[in-house]
């Protein structure tokens, strides 16, 4: 039964679609006919000539074949980047300035340094004859206002202590060894002239006046005052150091006292002044106290360190 309800049904579609063709066809035969080309309108169109071809580049041998370059991606766009706040910095404070170095002080004193087998104590010096025998030793010399020596007091040896004489001689009578320190300071007289003979000549001072032994223009170094200019005391000469030609270059100064204890230090010659002062010579320094307290001390037989105010110096430490 359904087979033949389907037969029914393909019949009435063959039976509709025919007259639906018949109708197309009846279009197609009937309607207009289309015009020929010789019943159109002539054109005016210029012919077109063909391009002529280009020659193809013959590939180099050598070249490499370039790769086919990628494809771009496609450029997105970014939104504009966001404004970042950054604080002003602030400002850093002046770093603290750096300490003044401290600045040394000037020294106090200047110093000269002496060797010690360069020069010799005067005092206690033996003294000989040319022939080397020894007649007495030195206690003393005496100076002009130029700081000169002139003269030198010898003690001459008696027997056994009996008979000691102290007697000046000119400072131009003694020959002194400049190859030893430690040797006998010589006076010059004759094989058998006595030692009072030469110190009974005439003497001259720094005026070429006969001088005595009271002479106001010589002073007596050992046992000396040294002074300042102002009259207080600074200490007492205890000895001369001189060099192996017999010039003076330090006098030995004890600048102690009864409350202190006792030192000596090396016044430079030069430090030395000599100055009239009451019919008679007066040794006078510049250093001051504090200038004697930083001197070096005296020791003998060692190397001397000779003392002068500092150059300049009396404006900050005056004389006292």
């Amino acid at each position: 039964m359904s087979d033949g309800s389907s037969r029914q049904r393909l019949t009435g579609r063959v039976f509709l679609a025919l007259p639906l063709a018949v109708l197309a066809g009846c279009s197609t035969w009937f309607g207009p006919r289309p015009p020929t080309p010789a019943e159109l309108p002539e054109l005016n169109v210029m012919p077109v000539e063909p391009a002529p071809a280009e020659p193809a580049p013959e590939p180099e041998a050598s070249a490499p074949v370039a790769a086919s370059a990628p494809r771009e991606a496609p450029e997105h766009k970014r939104p504009p980047p966001k404004p970042v706040y950054r604080p002003a910095p602030k400002p850093q404070p002046a770093p603290p300035p750096q300490p003044a170095k401290p600045v040394a002080p000037p020294p106090l004193v200047a110093t000269r340094t002496l060797a010690a087998n360069d020069i010799h104590g005067l005092l206690d010096a033996r003294v000989q004859r040319p022939d080397g025998k020894v007649i007495g030793r030195a206690i003393d010399m005496f100076i002009d206002t130029a700081g000169k020596p002139r003269e030198m007091l010898v003690n001459l040896a008696g027997f056994m202590g009996i008979g000691d004489r102290k007697m000046r001689f000119p400072w131009s009578d003694f020959r002194f060894d400049p190859t030893h320190r430690n040797a006998p300071i010589t006076l010059s007289i004759g094989p058998n002239e006595a030692p009072a003979a030469a110190a009974a000549k005439p003497k001259e001072n720094a005026t070429g006046k006969s001088a005595g032994a009271n002479d106001a223009h010589l002073l007596s170094v050992i046992d000396a005052t040294a002074e300042r200019g102002n009259g207080s005391r600074v200490g007492r000469v205890v000895d001369v150091l001189i060099d192996v030609h017999g010039e003076p270059q330090a006098a030995v100064v004890d600048v102690g006292s009864l409350i202190h204890e006792r030192r000596s230090i090396a016044a430079d010659w030069s430090a030395l002044k000599f100055v009239p002062k009451d019919d008679a010579l007066s040794l006078q320094t510049d250093l001051s106290d504090i200038q004697v307290n930083a001197a070096p001390p005296y020791t003998p037989n060692q190397p001397v360190r000779a003392v002068a105010p500092a150059p300049g110096d009396s404006a900050t430490h005056p004389t006292r």
